[in-house]
């Protein structure tokens, strides 16, 4: 396991601050972010100081119904490849749903959904990421998520399921004890039970992240300040196992540099505390986790006695919502087992109802809280409309303070069926269509921006109807 030390997210807006922090290990960049021929600068003049840089997936989505897209991985491959990477990583989510596996429009979430613990899903997330493994030219690690919705009739905890996929495929784990205290807060899961299931073992590194609380849901939102409650997972993580890796991760919101270090310092000091106390400390830290293994194993060796034949837990949820199986008893498949057959149509299914739940407005499956579907789904239309307006920040500045107002408007009956660029031309054909923005000049200027990214004209009333009858299919 490669031997990464402290690192932090490396943003375009806190590049120079990055550069200038000391103590600095490593780096992680969103893969999506930069380009494998033309890295930007600031990344070239770390790596030339002998810093890692290790690209982070965002849009794989490796756990949802199809199969990994060939040119997404092969992109991924040569970002790690120009960037010198020892590994890379990625998701335990699902970002898009529908397709041919259910003869729906495909939708895009814009954001990292959880996938259900089932085995079914288990076995699809494998396949996967066996297939991503064969493709990518360097180890690939991958990450627990943060969740505000539980999935009905749920077979396995996330410490069991995580020990699944290690063991099925080898893959290495990236742990986020920030995604760890949020299902916490939303789900009501306990983190010290998913450390004591995971095979610590694999952990490639550790997150650590701030978020918010508001009305009883915790935000993961990467824009605050990393809380106490957060750094306590991370001393019990630290203290059953020395992380390879702890990355600080921020997205929005950026602080002064001397903020950031002060973050940096207190994710050192705990992880300092954290192993003066552990076992390791005193001679006791490879009984320890050899004691941890032992039991893992041997609760598996229990659970697949006489176990000849897969347990299922019932279709999942479809487009058209029907009663939720009741969850079936953590029974294991036999190691090795091959995908059930109809496992990925099951899956697809499921997770094609939900999304749609959450951006087309079709309604919420059978056994889902509606009151948290409904607080992701204005989550996802906030991140949307802020992601498109940091991708085409012409947009606010055309639209002014009506910007904000307009594009959840159109979030609300326009669910997003490619990537964000393609979702600010969209959002600004709509206006267009509609005689929007009132004001001429402003009209105007909408009007030469999207032309001069679209390469169209205006669309006819032909044009119109169709996108009409389209979005009205996706609403179905």
């Amino acid at each position: 396991m490669t031997e990464l030390g402290i690192g932090i997210g490396w943003r375009p807006e806190i590049a120079d601050a990055v550069e200038g922090l000391s103590g600095i290990d490593w780096v992680e960049v969103v893969a999506e972010n930069i380009c494998a021929d033309h890295l930007p600068d600031s990344l070239t003049r770390l790596r030339e100081r002998g810093v890692t840089v290790v690209p982070h997936g965002v849009s794989l989505g490796l756990g949802g119904a199809d199969r990994p897209d060939p040119a997404r991985l092969a992109a991924l491959g040569e970002k790690a490849v120009a960037l010198g990477a020892p590994l890379v990583t990625e998701h335990i989510a699902f970002v898009r749903a529908g397709g041919p596996l259910t003869a729906t429009p495909q939708l895009e979430a814009g954001h990292l959904l959880p996938v259900p613990r089932t085995w079914d899903a288990l076995d699809v997330l494998c396949e996967n990421v066996r297939i991503a493994q064969d493709a990518l030219p360097v180890p690939l690690a991958l990450e627990n998520i943060a969740a505000l919705v539980s999935w009905p009739g749920e077979e396995m905890s996330e410490g069991r399921f995580l020990a699944e996929l290690v063991e099925r495929t080898g893959v290495r784990l990236l742990i986020d004890v920030a995604n760890l205290h949020t299902n916490h807060v939303n789900r009501g899961e306990d983190p010290a039970r998913a450390l004591s299931e995971l095979p610590v073992e694999a952990i490639a590194y550790v997150h650590v992240a701030g978020g918010v609380e508001r009305d009883g849901v915790w935000h993961d939102t990467h824009a605050h300040p990393v809380p106490g409650a957060v750094l306590d997972v991370l001393a019990d993580l630290a203290a059953r196992v020395a992380p390879p890796g702890v990355l600080l991760e921020r997205d929005d919101d950026f602080p002064p540099a001397e903020e950031l270090a002060g973050e940096l310092r207190a994710i050192r000091g705990t992880i300092t505390a954290a192993g003066t106390r552990s076992p390791g400390a005193e001679g006791g830290g490879a009984a320890h986790q050899h004691g941890a293994l032992s039991s893992r194993t041997a609760s598996r060796a229990t659970l697949l006695i006489g176990a000849g034949a897969r347990v299922s837990g019932g279709p999942m949820p479809g487009v058209t919502p029907v009663a939720p199986a009741a969850p079936a008893p953590e029974t294991a498949p036999a190691p090795g087992a091959a995908t059930a057959p109809g496992a990925r149509q099951r899956v697809a299914v499921a997770q094609a109802a939900l999304l749609s739940a959450l951006v087309a407005g079709t309604p919420v499956p059978e056994g889902f809280d509606s009151r948290r579907l409904g607080v992701q789904s204005r989550a996802l239309a906030a991140k949307r409309a802020g992601v498109v307006a940091k991708v085409a920040p012409e947009l606010p500045e055309i639209l002014g303070e009506a910007y904000r107002p307009a594009f959840l408007a159109y979030a609300r009956s326009r669910p997003m069926t490619g990537g964000y660029r393609r979702d600010a031309l969209d959002f600004a054909e709509h206006l267009l269509v509609a005689g929007r923005p009132e004001d001429p000049a402003a009209r105007r200027r909408l009007t030469e921006w999207w032309q001069d990214r679209s390469g169209s004209r205006p669309p006819g009333r032909a044009t119109r109807f169709v996108r009409a009858a389209r979005h009205a299919l996706v609403r179905k």
